[in-house]
């Protein structure tokens, strides 16, 4: 009597290379790009957190950031803020 082959054994099992569609990413994942974007919303979140605490709110556009006081009026006039500045200024206040 001959053994039965091992995927009729129990799960079938497949030991194939996932086939990457044209124009698709590289099999190699590159993490490097989800590990930035994930700093950066943590890094955003803080400030968010940080200016609440100050009783102000970050506000995010095309232009850049904003620190919004209780007036509803940006903070030195500025709506174009980089989030490294906006962490500056809560850092002083």
């Amino acid at each position: 009597m001959s053994p039965s082959p091992r995927d009729q054994d129990g799960i079938p099992r497949r030991t194939r290379q996932v086939v990457v569609p044209p124009g698709g990413a590289s099999r190699e994942e590159n993490w490097r790009g989800a590990d930035d974007a994930k700093k950066e919303k943590l890094r955003k979140n803080t400030a968010q957190r940080r200016a609440r605490d100050q009783g102000l709110e970050l506000r995010h556009s095309d232009y850049g950031y904003a620190l919004i006081d209780a007036t509803r009026k940006p903070v030195e006039d500025r709506n174009d803020m980089t989030l490294k500045e906006v962490e500056s200024w809560l850092a002083r206040g």
